[in-house]
């Protein structure tokens, strides 16, 4: 038995030793009633050695199918948790006088889940109790990742019986640089040659080119003729004869290119495991037709037209989590959109307008300062297009002069750039907005200078350079007070 008892883990709860005193009562029952001597706790399957401070003579177990108990000598008891669940203990001197009544709690193996988050997450303050076949987890985090982890750890020891209680501690912030680029290149060609001719006894006339037209004068009779050339940059013209037939040629020709650059640069800022969103833009109106009953009590079902509005725009929608060792977990999806006129459809007379989106969604982790792009060449068009004589158009050199040709390619790019950082709120009087250096101006600056406030600058060959008082923006580092990450403040 000795052996026994030196293999097993020691616990010493002290029992303060209270004389028993008979209840005067007038009742024929008299219930014995004794000092509590606290809670004591074994695993399910694990055994532990009650130590008590006074010697016992008899001991007493509640429910024996939940707890065994062996007395080692008159000072110890061996402790056997059988199954979940609770029962009481009772010791008695060898006088039969009550000693104390000790909770036995069995449950999961607490000891081994708080030497398991020990080990495993050594920076976490994590405590752990037994809750009649549960375990409680307290105590404060550093996040909502360790809060994970450990109730993973525990779900090991007692699966689906888990009670949360912790709490995470000062949350952290995270700002989100993005940066939208969009580049939108276009290049067109269009050669046409254009032509009238008549004989001179006007039996014969006719013409050739985009701009033909069939005309009819004051009798009636057909006349073929020349309308406007449009959209070109460049006409020429010139007239010969050919026998008795009259020509006049038209040449056009035009070559267009064009880059359209768009680009914004919104900031957000949000505590970690919260969504935050973001739209520079405007919303328009979608006409949507509803039924509604009819009044008469005829049952009949009436429309009636109601408007609501879609969003178009720069948007970007993300939710960084902060990670241990300043690692950023971040669910990331911009969007950008405008409205496009040419996929517009038309329904009972109401234009409802159309919209070109690039959008995308993605999950990646950063950490404080790095950046990543989603980059591309996201669309590429291209189109030709011959219009030309039957027949006379395809003769090889001498076509060119009974056909048009003209082709168009246009190529969209867009480029963003996420860069997440973690930050700490700023003093009031370190930060500036842009209406501090907007101030008014003095009237030697205003009729002399032309100054319509002081953040205007006054050089006439570099009018955009800014005036020497104009504050500036520098961004410095502040600590975040987490194993040296860094926060940026803008001052």
């Amino acid at each position: 038995m000795t052996a026994v008892a030196a293999c097993i883990l020691a616990l010493t709860l002290p029992v303060t030793v209270v004389p028993h005193v008979a209840a005067q009562s007038a009742s024929p029952v008299d219930v014995a009633s004794g000092p509590h001597g606290g809670t004591f706790e074994v695993p399910v399957n694990k055994s532990q050695v009650l130590r008590v401070d006074q010697a016992f003579g008899q001991a007493l177990i509640g429910n024996p199918e939940i707890a065994d108990i062996m007395p080692l000598t008159n000072r110890s008891l061996y402790v056997l948790g059988k199954k979940p669940g609770s029962t009481s203990l009772t010791l008695y001197d060898r006088n039969k006088n009550l000693i104390a009544v000790v909770d036995l709690v069995v449950g999961p193996d607490v000891m081994g889940l708080k030497k398991q988050l020990h080990d495993l997450m050594p920076n976490e303050r994590v405590g752990a109790r037994i809750s009649n076949d549960a375990i409680v987890l307290s105590g404060i985090v550093s996040s909502g990742t360790a809060v994970d982890r450990a109730r993973q750890i525990a779900e090991t020891y007692a699966p689906g019986k888990v009670v949360n209680m912790m709490a995470v501690g000062s949350s952290q912030q995270v700002l989100l640089e993005v940066r939208f680029s969009e580049m939108l290149r276009s290049a067109a060609k269009q050669i046409g040659v254009s032509s009238a001719f008549s004989s001179d006894s006007g039996k014969f006339l006719g013409s050739t080119g985009s701009s033909v037209s069939l005309l009819a004068d004051e009798s009636g009779n057909p006349v073929i003729a020349l309308g406007e050339i449009l959209d070109t940059f460049g006409i020429l013209s010139g007239s010969f004869d050919i026998g008795k037939l009259n020509i006049t040629g038209f040449f056009d020709a035009l070559e267009r290119k064009g880059v359209v650059n768009t680009l914004a640069e919104p900031n957000l800022v949000a505590l970690s495991g919260e969504t935050a969103s973001f739209l520079a833009g405007g919303e328009f109106p979608i006409p949507v037709s509803q039924d509604s009953g009819g009044g008469g009590g005829g049952g009949g079902l009436s429309r009636s037209i109601t408007v609501e509005f879609k969003p178009f725009g720069v948007s970007l929608g993300f939710t960084p989590t902060v990670l241990e060792d300043g690692l950023i977990n971040l669910v990331v999806a911009p969007e950008v959109s405008s409205i496009d006129p040419s996929a517009s459809v038309v329904i009972n007379g109401l234009t409802i307008p159309g919209l070109q989106t690039r959008r995308a969604k993605t999950t990646l982790e950063l950490r404080d300062g790095q950046s990543f792009a989603i980059a591309g060449l996201i669309r590429n068009d291209f189109q030709d297009t011959v219009r030309q004589f039957p027949v006379l158009g395809s003769i090889p050199i001498i076509g060119a002069l009974f056909r048009s040709s003209g082709f168009q390619k246009q190529e969209t790019e867009l480029v963003i750039i996420v860069t997440p950082r973690l930050v700490k709120p700023a003093a009031p009087e370190s930060l500036t907005v842009p209406t501090d250096r907007a101030a008014a101006p003095n009237e030697l600056d205003l009729f002399l200078l032309g100054r319509t406030d002081r953040a205007v600058g006054v050089n006439p060959i570099n009018p955009t350079q800014p005036p020497v008082d104009r504050p500036k923006a520098v961004a410095t580092s502040a600590p975040t007070g987490v194993d040296g990450d860094y926060g940026h403040i803008l001052r």
